[in-house]
């Protein structure tokens, strides 16, 4: 769960991190008019996106009249498509240098990484990809809740010796050390994910925190409810700039998904894009995996899948037909393989959920894909019953649905018949 940048500010302000002077959060360009401020003024959007600055939701201003024009602006336009609904409005601070001073875990050992650079208030992963030299990092194999002196004071030093000549003779080692431990000490009394400051602006009268970001580890918040009713949270929050289209159609549905292919991938017509509806999160592993691997040994890796998927337990009718709808909405998705273990889902209400979503579609005129699965479990009878009448009666609209009744075949099989048959129906060979 990621912190708004004043929440953000708040906790740093807490830990002894200097910020910019906040002069409070405005819903409205007029509330400026009321605002008592000493000009020259930041605007910045409070909206949970990255590269605010670059879309236009951070704006320095001079005095009162461009404040409510700008402010004005930002309302109305929002960032990134995304609506802002406040403002915070702080200080400008005299920038002599922008740095970068962040605590993270590195995915692959688990263990934390403190990181700093001289190259502060632009994309920290642009800097890392183009120039990863720049970025100085420490990796500390214990869990340690505070940061070693003599780490931290390694840090400063990497720090300054990149800074400009010009600005090194003002900067405090001491103070830039206590912050760099602060960083640290913050990250891990919230059980953060991330906790960095970007930029820490180097000021003739010190360092300041001129922009915050801290995302909290959804898994620990039962650990922090004395600290989410302090800053006024009342319901997990979510980066929706994470999250692409597709995720947040399923997010509000009420189950996961996650877009294994980047939003803005070209669809490569030689290639056959494969959705998955599986029967839970351990089968959605296996399905994607199985899918990769069917598609690398029998078809020339021309086979790509392009999601993860998982209803959760006992999901609705509702819920499984729009599973559905979401995979033969995308438009780069060109079969459907799904599977069903009951267990406590019910078959019955996985079918159910099937036939309407492929009903709803076929009345609306929307798109209709191959879905091939198979499944099997509780309430199978019923299922079986209500699946041989549906297609009896409905057979033009299930002509592409085909749905394996128990366990005669491995889901390897279902998925490997699936394909041939796309591949068949494309004249691919």
């Amino acid at each position: 769960m990621r912190l708004y940048e004043s929440e953000a500010k708040q906790l740093l302000k807490e830990k002894g991190i200097p910020v910019p002077r906040q002069y409070g959060i405005v819903h409205s360009a007029s509330e400026l008019e009321r605002l008592p401020a000493d000009y020259p003024l930041i605007l910045k959007a409070l909206v949970l996106v990255g590269g605010r600055g670059k879309a236009g939701g951070i704006k320095k201003v001079k005095d009162q009249t461009e404040s409510i024009i700008e402010a004005d602006r930002i309302f109305k336009h929002g960032v990134k498509n995304y609506a802002v609904k406040s403002l915070l409005v702080e200080e400008a601070v005299d920038e002599l240098a922008a740095c970068y001073v962040g605590t993270t875990m590195d995915p692959a050992t688990f263990n934390n990484v403190v990181l700093v650079s001289a190259t502060g208030g632009v994309d920290i992963e642009t800097v890392a990809e183009k120039s990863p030299a720049s970025i100085h990092r420490t990796e500390i194999s214990e869990n340690d809740t505070m940061l070693a002196a003599n780490l931290a004071d390694e840090l400063v030093r990497r720090l300054i010796d990149e800074l400009p000549a010009s600005v090194r003779s003002t900067v405090s080692t001491r103070e830039l050390a206590e912050i760099i431990s602060k960083v640290y000490s913050l990250y891990q009394e919230l059980d953060a994910k991330i906790c960095e400051i970007n930029p820490l602006i180097i000021t003739p009268r010190g360092s300041v925190a001129a922009d915050a970001k801290i995302v909290l580890d959804d898994n620990a918040l039962y650990r922090h409810a004395e600290l989410l009713e302090t800053l006024g949270i009342n319901e997990k929050r979510h980066d929706a700039a994470e999250l692409t289209a597709n995720e947040r159609k399923a997010q509000a549905n009420g189950f996961k998904y996650v877009d294994l292919l980047p939003e803005n991938t070209t669809k490569d017509s030689k290639k056959l894009y494969v959705g998955l509806v599986p029967g839970g999160a351990g089968y959605g592993i296996f399905s994607i995996d199985e899918v990769a691997n069917i598609g690398q040994r029998f078809f020339q890796n021309r086979v790509i899948p392009v999601n993860f998927m998982d209803s959760g337990g006992g999901p609705s009718q509702h819920q499984v037909a729009q599973m559905f709808h979401l995979l033969m909405d995308y438009d780069k998705v060109d079969l459907i393989v799904t599977s069903r273990f009951g267990g406590i889902s019910s078959c019955d209400i996985f079918i159910r959920g099937l036939i309407e979503a492929i009903w709803e579609r076929n009345a609306g005129g929307k798109r209709i894909i191959p879905v091939f699965g198979r499944m099997v479990g509780t309430d199978l009878p019923s299922a079986r019953e209500y699946l041989e009448r549906v297609k009896a009666e409905t057979p033009e609209e299930l002509r592409e649905t085909s749905i394996i009744v128990g366990n005669q075949r491995i889901m390897a099989d279902v998925i490997k018949d699936a394909i041939t048959q796309v591949f068949a129906s494309k004249e691919w060979k």
